[in-house]
């Protein structure tokens, strides 16, 4: 049963069958669904009734997934898994660069895509530090603030957009200062993953350097450790919020 206080989710894709299943199976998860079969009917419904999440297939008629991902992403940074045929990792890097938090290529495990949804939505809501007295709330480096408690940065005083998992993975980050992370441990921390594409986490920490570092074509920040994967080389320190 649907409560009050459900998620909704709009589901986008051209496949009757595939959006029946997807959609049973996230009701069944206490999920408020509805369903789109094209690209600019599922703007237009993002518009009048911003949705939770948005899960998005990628192969749709008119307006493609793509082109959908990049006018969502500039309109919130409303959480998006997108749907993906199977061998197309062009495209599926693509999704990641405009902004997905995740993708599920077909043929797929609806129980894995439910998952996914539920991992992604947990992520962008759910706290990223310790609770408690004294608890660290605030990552701090140079003009760089990050907030977890609030789930804000600011650079400069100005807010970054960010999706969520892109403020995951800067809170992760920044809370180990001068330790190299490979990118399946990155893709565990943040992701909840043990397993799966580690180009996920290449294409999110590139998108987050456009958005933090001075210069992303030099980071400061984070620094690529080659033949291991990234660190966080910035004057990180953590202060009570």
């Amino acid at each position: 049963m649907v409560t009050e206080d459900a998620c909704r989710i709009l589901v986008v894709d051209d496949d009757p069958t595939v959006s029946e299943v997807v959609a049973r199976y996230l009701e069944r998860d206490g999920y408020d669904v509805e369903t789109v079969a094209d690209g600019r009917t599922a703007l237009d419904r993002a518009l009048a009734a911003p949705p939770d999440l948005v899960v998005l297939d990628l192969m749709l008629p008119g307006l493609d997934g793509l082109e959908v991902c990049r006018r969502l992403r500039a309109l919130a940074p409303v959480p998006i898994v997108v749907l993906t045929a199977r061998g197309q990792e062009s495209d599926r890097i693509i999704g990641l660069d405009l902004g997905a938090d995740d993708y599920v290529a077909k043929p797929f495990s609806t129980k894995e895509l439910v998952a996914r949804v539920r991992a992604v939505l947990r992520r962008a809501r759910g706290p990223l530090a310790p609770s408690g007295p004294g608890a660290p709330r605030v990552h701090v480096d140079g003009d760089l603030v990050v907030d977890v408690a609030a789930r804000e940065a600011r650079r400069d005083g100005t807010v970054v957009t960010l999706t969520a998992r892109e403020f995951e993975l800067l809170a992760f980050l920044m809370r180990h200062p001068g330790q190299a992370f490979r990118r399946d441990e990155i893709l565990e921390g943040v992701w909840g993953f043990r397993y799966g594409d580690t180009s996920t986490v290449t294409v999110h920490v590139r998108r987050l350097r456009e958005k933090i570092e001075p210069d992303p074509g030099a980071p400061v920040r984070i620094a690529t450790v080659w033949g291991v994967g990234y660190r966080w080389q910035g004057v990180s320190h953590e202060v009570e919020r």
